[in-house]
């Protein structure tokens, strides 16, 4: 006999329902029976939904990975796209989900093997998308350095924001920043 089948919106929800809870109690203390009574549910909803314990935190890197990405468009050249990921990055709103994203960063730099998939990913995306901003002419390994340039100095912003750094004083650095790309 089967097992029920799974309904694929309650998997989402509960799947950014794990995220918002990681984001608020961190990554490396999570697991299934405490994470279930956060959300509502059983351990048993989420084994049938995600399979198991590696499985939901998988999913939830990778929702993570959605959610500090660029948002999708088209973007006329490196500085607007730049400026869309700073102001995304540093609005109030996102400040939970990246600073589970760098303390999953950090756990991924200390133990590289188990979060090969992670890491491979963490950037993937934003620098296609950066690279893409500079148009199709742009040389594509210098397109490449801009976008890692770009990305490693927001960060950067990003981390100095998060851990307390004077907001006037980094978004002007952007700021300047941003202007000079």
């Amino acid at each position: 006999m089967a097992g029920r089948p799974i309904d694929h919106r309650r998997r989402a929800e509960l799947l950014d329902a794990a995220v918002d809870h990681a984001a608020d109690r961190g990554f490396a203390e999570l697991s299934l029976r405490p994470m279930a009574a956060a959300l509502g549910v059983s351990p048993t909803t989420l084994v049938h939904h995600f399979g198991s314990r590696e499985q939901l935190l998988a999913a939830v890197l990778g929702r993570l990975r959605e959610r500090v990405a660029l948002t999708p468009g088209s973007y006329p050249d490196l500085a607007t796209a730049a400026r869309s990921v700073w102001e995304h990055s540093a609005s109030p709103e996102q400040r939970s989900v990246f600073r589970l994203f760098f303390a999953v960063y950090g756990s991924a730099v200390q133990a590289p093997d188990a979060y090969a998939e992670f890491l491979a990913e963490a950037g993937t995306e934003l620098t296609a998308a950066l690279c893409a901003a500079q148009g199709p002419e742009a040389d594509p390994a210098v397109a490449a350095r801009r976008a890692t340039l770009v990305i490693a100095t927001l960060r950067g912003l990003l981390l100095d924001l998060l851990g307390g750094g004077d907001p006037a004083r980094i978004h002007s650095a952007a700021a300047d920043f941003l202007a000079g790309l």
